[in-house]
């Protein structure tokens, strides 16, 4: 199949064709026929599997189609309404949406609104009318609060990577965005996983979506080479050095448990002489801007990253993930790893283990249905202990109070 099989004009079919989109993928097949047809979607696709695209092509064909049957008005008012989880992704889709209607001859405006940047500029940006906003919840919020916003015409509501939303503690934030929206408006949700959660959270938003599931993201291994290496934690830096030059990688995510550990690693590795960086919250959108870019374009080899690199962003050929430290969440492991051997390619990913996480790591591997063969590298020393849990002795009844007598004692019963 080709995106010619959707009937798309000539426009949006030239910057496809100058981006390198030959072939739709599943997810891009089943969605945008269901876009253009004006239906709810609630849909479910690992991590690289094309979700962007397949809301940004058919919203943007419709857009298109209405700016050529109105008349020019004197501002234009904002139609879409995109909402993300972190900035980054945010700026991605906002990208997305630049890029792919880039020959259209009435040009939208677009405009991202994020915490990190000035909000008077983007204040200016939104009164001087746009058609699409993609936006964190948290930024937005504020610019409602200042009533500088009208988001009364809103046609299309896209909340990407829902269940990520959600650990940012989104919900609060999504009552007071529904509250203002029109009811009557077309709602695409995307998400790499539908927990409960998630699907009480897409109830309020909508009633008659249809379920688009594509591949469970916990299948989305097959193209990547998982090891396992056991790994006194003083050696982890050692070990790491030594992988990269023997397997020649060059391109390296490293996944880290906190932002003052990237940025320790990060200047170690530099004083190495490696091009390496930290990649975190704390740095200024400024500084996470220009990282990005420069990891994307190759100019840094390493980026030492917490989770905030670990959803939804786009950058071409990652040699190999590691697992610095492993992830709290089990399902955090899939989104982690997934950034490589995407668009078809392969990559490795490369867990550090020691006799504290392994439990963890195996709870990873039965949740994922995996099995890892646990390797140690000549000159990393390493001995495994026992990690199996010993089960305790079972209670002696009456040597301990129970919550009745301590609440007697209290005066509180």
């Amino acid at each position: 199949m080709s995106f010619d099989t959707f009937n798309l004009s000539s426009e949006l079919t030239k910057a496809l064709e100058k981006n390198n989109y030959k072939t739709p993928t599943s997810i891009q097949t089943k969605v945008i026929p269901l876009v253009k047809t004006k239906q709810d979607i609630m849909a479910q696709a690992k991590t690289g599997s094309g979700k962007t695209a397949s809301f940004v092509i058919p919203i943007l064909e419709a857009l298109k189609e209405n700016k050529s049957e109105k008349k020019a008005q004197k501002k234009d008012k904002i139609k879409v309404l995109v909402l993300a989880p972190t900035r980054e992704l945010t700026l991605q889709i906002a990208q997305t949406f630049s890029t792919l209607s880039k020959f259209f001859s009435k040009p939208l405006s677009i405009v991202s609104v994020i915490g990190g940047e000035k909000i008077g500029d983007q204040l200016l940006k939104i009164q001087k009318g746009c058609d699409i906003v993609v936006a964190t919840s948290g930024r937005l919020l504020d610019i409602i609060s200042k009533k500088q916003i009208d988001l009364g015409t809103i046609e299309y509501f896209v909340l990407d990577e829902a269940d990520k939303m959600l650990d940012l503690g989104f919900v609060q934030e999504l009552d007071e965005i529904l509250k203002i929206i029109p009811k009557q408006r077309q709602n695409l949700l995307f998400s790499a996983t539908y927990s409960p959660k998630v699907i009480d959270i897409a109830s309020k938003i909508t009633t008659k979506a249809i379920k688009v599931e594509v591949e469970d993201a916990s299948t989305h291994v097959e193209e990547i080479t998982q090891r396992a290496i056991f790994v006194k934690k003083e050696d982890r830096s050692e070990l790491l050095r030594y992988l990269i030059k023997e397997h020649n990688f060059k391109s390296v995510l490293v996944f880290m448990a906190n932002k003052r550990a990237a940025d320790n690693i990060a200047n170690k590795f530099i004083k190495k002489g490696f091009e390496a960086e930290s990649f975190h919250g704390d740095l200024t959108q400024e500084e996470r801007n220009l990282t990005l870019n420069d990891f994307k374009n190759k100019k840094i080899d390493i980026l030492f990253s917490t989770d905030i690199a670990s959803r939804g962003l786009h950058i071409d050929d990652i040699d190999c993930v590691v697992n610095f430290d492993l992830p709290r969440s089990t399902e955090d492991y899939i989104h982690r790893i997934g950034r490589t051997a995407r668009a078809g390619k392969t990559g490795t990913a490369i867990s550090f283990l020691d006799n504290e996480n392994l439990n963890h790591f195996k709870l990873i591997e039965k949740r994922y249905k995996l099995n890892i063969t646990k390797e140690q590298i000549d000159g990393f020393d390493f001995t495994v202990l026992n990690t199996t849990k010993q089960k305790g002795n079972a209670p002696v009844k009456g040597k301990r109070k129970s919550k009745k007598d301590k609440l007697r004692e209290q005066g509180l019963r």
